[in-house]
């Protein structure tokens, strides 16, 4: 005993970077002219590290990548400085609160746009957004931004505090008001990123096709992560224009983006400190390399230099690192401790295989299902129907059609023609998204997990989707409040017999063990159907024999669909099999009736075919 109440540990682990925050923001005002900082200097700091934080939220938790942030922080501070400076409010809170609603609203018009392209695609949409937000601050909008000479006159932040208002014009009193925003958003994004929806936003970051075959509506989460950066962003702005009683145009410029990306990068993206570290080193240098004589223009050059040796040697930035270094010595120390060999299945008691009542109505049916590219007949016309309780087998030679059929079952390719009924409601067109939902899952041929995460926190991704539906906003929410989540987490580690690995990441696991956290994946949704793409591809005789064992088990309570070139395990599994040559059903039946059907073998031997109507 330790001496300590249920939850302690926990708690002083979320409140220690709180509170180590709080006291670094004390302490760095009398602690910074020390290395010839200055007020005006740490302000403007915090400034771009809280805009920082949103960024990193969308870029370092999200993995998505945009060079348009300028455009929300202009659109935040203009609209702050603006109503303030006209006197329609005279409440600095208020008018902040206006540039931060303006900033949102302009980053879902321009999220709704622009998140439907991914990649590169996406970046530079992001990038012609933020030009068309410049242009518009310095044409059709410059009487009411300033133009090119932005809006001089931004008063001092004031205080209300009903009986009086405090007017804040020193330095350390700017600062105070600026580092409790700081403070606040970065408790915030903290609440975010360790809430069930950042566990979400990591794994999209992770394998964005994953996260949508587990039930994520992704679309719908990028664009909140998209908003929030956004709402960063505008809070920002506004901040700056208060601090320098200024609003410069150039807080639309691309450099103003490119500026956040380089600082992010620095200081490493995905840990939220980085970004203000990166601006603390950018603002710094920018500022003391201009003081020293005789240097000239030349501290753009030695800048540029500085920025290009720490990127290269810190892949993971300056904070990354640290964390990638102090993490490799945690998981050295605990490698000594546990044992990397492989985890088997355990050889427990089979329950006894009831055959399927082929009488009642079908829980899945195809029926004439077809695809067509141009010309080419990748399925075409096949049907079928498979029974609760049911283990169904697709084979076929390579090129018959089978994993395009399968992949439109599930709803990750739309069919041509043709009608998917599932527990007798029509999901022809729904994406694989909503047919999760539904209770209709698949695996993937080949491994698709989230390999940056542990075995644990993987599972976890696909049993939120189970619990929570495909999008809750519950950015504020702790993860371990999730009703059921550890249990059903717990249930299907044990059922894949990764209990003992759940703590480690599923990129070290042996391949046998990444086919089993695959199936996990599929399992933590609780679906009626799963959808097996050769679940044993690429694996070694004990490999295989403890997948035969898993499926035998997860086959008593689930109806399964497996598509799988191992014959001996079809055979093994099947209590119907439906068999496909060049995008046609030639043969259905039980594995007897296959294993001595002439059609089917002169298909896999080659010959001339008869085929039967599907």
């Amino acid at each position: 005993m330790n001496g300590l109440p249920p939850g302690a540990p926990k708690r002083v682990s979320h409140w220690l970077p709180l509170t180590v925050a709080a006291i670094g923001l004390i302490i760095f005002p009398f602690a910074f002219p020390l290395m010839a900082g200055t007020t005006d200097m740490a302000d403007r700091i915090l400034v771009w590290g809280l805009f920082g934080l949103g960024f990193d939220i969308l870029f370092g938790y999200t993995g998505l990548l945009s060079f348009g942030q300028a455009a929300f922080f202009g659109v935040g501070g203009f609209t702050t400085a603006f109503l303030l400076t006209s006197g329609v409010v005279s409440s600095t809170f208020l008018a902040i609160l206006a540039g931060v609603v303006a900033a949102a609203i302009l980053g879902t018009v321009i999220g709704l746009l622009s998140l439907r392209r991914s990649g590169i695609y996406f970046a530079m949409l992001t990038l012609a957004f933020g030009e068309m937000a410049f242009f518009l601050e310095n044409s059709p909008l410059s009487h009411w931004t300033g133009g090119e000479n932005g809006l001089p006159g931004v008063p001092k932040p004031n205080v209300s505090l009903g009986f009086t208002t405090i007017q804040l014009h020193s330095g350390l009193a700017i600062y105070a008001f600026i580092a409790a925003f700081f403070f606040v958003g970065f408790w915030l994004a903290r609440r975010i990123i360790h809430s069930p929806f950042g566990m979400v936003l990591r794994a999209i970051r992770e394998n964005v096709e994953r996260a949508g075959a587990v039930g994520h509506d992704v679309l719908r989460y990028k664009l909140m992560a998209f908003v929030i950066a956004a709402i960063y962003g505008g809070l920002a702005g506004g901040l700056l224009g208060l601090l320098q009683g200024y609003m410069p145009p150039d807080a639309f410029y691309l450099d103003t983006s490119g500026q956040l990306v380089i600082q992010t990068v620095i200081g490493g993206a995905g840990t939220l400190i980085g970004p203000l570290v990166g601006a603390a080193i950018r603002i710094y240098l920018y500022q003391t390399l201009q003081l020293i004589p005789g240097l000239g223009g030349a501290w753009a050059l030695i800048l540029g230099l500085v920025f290009v040796v720490l990127i290269t040697t810190l892949r993971q930035g300056i904070v990354g690192g640290i964390v990638q270094f102090w993490n490799g010595r945690r998981a050295k120390a605990e490698a000594v401790a546990t044992p990397e060999d492989e985890a088997p299945v355990p050889e427990l008691p089979l329950p006894p295989r009831v055959k399927p009542d082929f009488s009642k109505p079908p829980i899945l049916e195809a029926r004439d299902l077809s695809k067509h590219y141009g010309g080419l007949f990748a399925v075409d016309k096949v049907s079928f129907s498979v029974v609760e309780g049911e283990t169904r087998a697709v084979i076929g030679p390579n090129g018959a059609g089978k994993s395009t059929f399968f992949k439109m079952l599930a709803g990750a390719v739309p069919a041509t023609e043709g009608d998917v009924y599932f527990a007798g409601e029509r999901v022809t067109g729904l994406d694989d998204i909503r047919i999760c939902q539904r209770g209709m899952v698949r695996s993937f041929q080949i491994t698709q997990i989230f390999p940056h995460l542990s075995v644990r926190e993987n599972v976890v991704i696909a049993a939120l989707a189970r619990q929570r539906g495909k999008f809750r906003p519950d950015f504020l929410s702790r993860i371990d409040r999730v009703p059921g989540l550890d249990d059903l987490v717990a249930e299907t580690l044990a059922a894949v017999a990764l209990t003992s690995r759940s703590e480690v990441l599923a990129s070290h696991l042996a391949y046998g063990e990444k086919r089993r956290l695959e199936v996990a994946l599929a399992l933590a949704t609780k679906p009626r159907i799963l959808l097996l793409d050769e679940p044993a591809a690429g694996m070694s005789p004990s490999e295989r024999a403890d997948t035969v064992r898993l499926l035998k088990r997860i086959a008593a309570g689930v109806t399964i669909v497996i598509v799988e070139h191992d014959m001996d395990l079809v055979f093994e599994l099947a209590d119907r099999v439906t068999v496909l040559s060049e995008g046609r059903k030639i043969a259905e039946g039980e594995p007897a009736e296959i294993q001595n059907n002439p059609v089917v073998r002169a298909a896999y031997l080659g010959g001339e075919t008869t085929y039967e109507p599907a």
